[in-house]
């Protein structure tokens, strides 16, 4: 049997409390709580990566990871990433290379994308290509996605 209690996290580099049940998804707390709504519910079941985070610095579906396992971690949306008058190279990047179409997957293919830049600042195509892979778009501008996180890894977007 699940409770509800207050949960503990830093949010998009922010301490925050948040009171939600146990099993309560990270998304719907995300969207109903914080009104985050760049993370979006695409499959329900963590594989297309429309709701991805960073949880901890790594990509996580945000739709079946429950509150009771980011008790104390650090979440970074997509909001997380930039802000307005100082957005993320990515989000530079991917205006530039014009790498979307619907939109629907972007926030997911953006921190999945940050993620690797992080870890690797100056990946290949190859390299892109598998940190993309759990990153589902049916719009079909996955290369221009690619060409995008090469543009910013390579500083071209300033």
């Amino acid at each position: 049997m699940s409770g509800s209690r207050t949960w503990s996290l830093t949010l998009n580099g922010r301490r925050v409390e948040v009171e939600a049940d146990d099993n309560a998804s990270l998304l719907h707390v995300l969207r109903h709580d914080f009104g985050l709504s760049g993370a979006r519910f695409g499959c329900g079941v963590g594989l297309c990566g429309a709701c991805f985070v960073l949880l901890d610095g790594n990509p996580a579906p945000a739709c079946d990871t429950p509150m009771w396992s980011v008790d104390g971690k650090d979440v970074t949306t997509v909001e997380g990433l930039g802000e307005g008058n100082a957005p993320h190279p990515l989000q530079v990047a991917f205006l530039a290379e014009q790498a979307a179409q619907c939109g629907f997957c972007v926030s997911g293919v953006l921190v999945s994308a940050a993620a690797l830049l992080a870890a690797n600042p100056t990946p290949d195509e190859g390299d892109v290509v598998a940190a993309l892979d759990r990153n589902l778009c049916r719009c079909g501008v996955q290369r221009r996605m690619v060409a995008a996180v090469l543009s910013a890894s390579e500083g071209r977007t300033s």
